[in-house]
C-alpha cells in the first residue's frame, strides 16, 4: 500500500512539473533568455548529470550491438534534440494552454507508430480515436487564440509542438526495447549525450550571449526549474513510476496533465480558457481515450501508449 501512495506522488509531481513549465517558461522567453538558449543549458546540465549518475549506479552496463547503438542514436536526436528544441521554439510562439492541449496526442502517435514500426493492429476504436484526435488538434492548431495580439505568430507555435509531441510519441516506441535491456541510467545517460550533440550547435550562441547578470531571483528560480526538476527530476520519477503503475492510472494522469496547465495558467495571469478551447479538448481527449482503451485479449497494447509525457 505504500509503495502504491508512492507511485501516485511521484506521477502527480511529474504531472505537476510538466503543467507548470507551460507558464513558467513564459517568464523566461523571450525576454531574458531564447528557447535554444534555455534547451542548451537544459540538455547539457542533463547529459552531466547522468553520465555521472550511470557511473556510480552501473559502471559495467553498457549498450552493445550496432542495431541497439542506432537506436540510442536515434533515441537521442529525436526525442531528446528535435524534441526539446521544437518545444520550447512553439512554446515561444503559442499559448501556455494550447501547447498543453496539443502535447496530449502523443499517445496517438504512439499507436501509429508501433503500427508501423513493431506491426501492431490498429482496431476500429483506435482508428476512430486517431481521427477524432486530429479534429480536434487541428481545429486548435487553426484557431485564432484569444489573445492574440500577444501570439501573432501562434499557428506556426502549435505547428511546432504539433511536431514535438509527434517527435516524442515515436520515441517512446523507440527507446521502450533500451529501456528493458539495459539500466536506465545507461540509456539515459547515451540519449542525452546524443541530445546535447545535436542541441549545441543550434544553442550556444543564445546560451553565451543570454545576460545571467541581470537577472533577477525569480528567473534563476525558474531556469533552475527547468533545468533540474523539468529534466532531471521528472526523468528520474517518470522512469521509476512507470515500473509500478498500471495503463489505467497512466491514462488518468495524461488526462490531469493538461487540466493542471489550464488552471496554473489561467491563475498567474498566462492565458484564458475560452469555450473554443473547450471544445477542442474534447476532442482531443476522447480521441486520445479511444486509443488508449485496452484491446481484446491477444491484440496487447502498444509499449509506451500511457507513458507519453514531456
Amino acid at each position: 500500500m505504500k509503495n502504491q501512495y508512492r507511485v501516485h506522488a511521484a506521477l502527480f509531481l511529474v504531472t505537476l512539473i510538466y503543467a507548470g513549465t507551460y507558464s513558467l517558461a513564459k517568464d523566461l522567453m523571450p525576454i531574458y533568455m531564447k528557447p535554444f538558449g534555455i534547451v542548451t543549458l537544459r540538455v547539457l546540465g542533463a547529459s552531466l548529470f547522468f553520465a555521472v549518475a550511470k557511473q556510480l549506479a552501473a559502471p559495467h552496463d553498457k549498450i552493445r550491438g550496432r542495431a541497439d547503438n542506432l537506436r540510442a542514436v536515434l533515441c537521442g536526436l529525436i526525442g531528446i534534440g528535435m524534441n526539446q528544441l521544437l518545444f520550447f521554439s512553439g512554446l515561444n510562439y503559442t499559448s501556455p494552454i494550447s501547447a498543453s492541449l496539443l502535447q496530449t496526442i502523443s499517445p496517438i502517435v504512439v499507436v501509429l507508430a508501433s503500427a508501423v514500426l513493431l506491426s501492431e493492429k490498429i482496431t476500429v476504436p483506435r482508428l476512430l480515436g486517431i481521427g477524432v484526435g486530429a479534429a480536434g488538434a487541428a481545429t486548435l492548431i487553426l484557431s485564432r487564440p484569444a489573445q492574440a495580439a500577444l501570439y501573432p505568430h501562434a499557428t506556426l507555435g502549435n505547428v511546432c509542438i504539433l511536431l514535438n509531441a509527434t517527435f516524442f510519441g515515436l520515441y517512446l516506441v523507440l527507446v521502450a526495447p533500451l529501456m528493458r535491456k539495459y539500466h536506465p541510467f545507461t540509456v539515459l545517460g547515451r540519449i542525452f549525450l546524443v541530445g546535447a550533440l545535436l542541441v549545441v550547435p543550434f544553442g550556444w550562441r543564445e546560451a553565451l550571449a543570454t545576460d545571467y547578470a541581470h537577472f533577477p531571483p525569480k528567473i534563476w528560480a525558474e531556469l533552475f526549474y527547468m533545468v533540474f526538476f523539468l529534466t532531471i527530476l521528472a526523468y528520474l520519477l517518470n522512469n521509476w513510476a512507470l515500473k509500478y503503475a498500471s495503463p489505467a492510472l497512466l491514462g488518468v494522469y495524461i488526462y490531469l496533465q493538461p487540466v493542471l496547465a489550464v488552471l496554473i495558467a489561467v491563475a498567474l495571469g498566462k492565458d484564458v480558457f475560452t469555450w473554443d478551447k473547450a471544445g477542442q479538448a474534447a476532442l482531443i481527449f476522447v480521441g486520445v481515450w479511444l486509443v488508449s482503451k485496452k484491446p481484446k485479449a491477444g491484440d496487447p497494447a502498444p509499449a509506451g501508449v500511457l507513458e507519453a509525457q514531456d
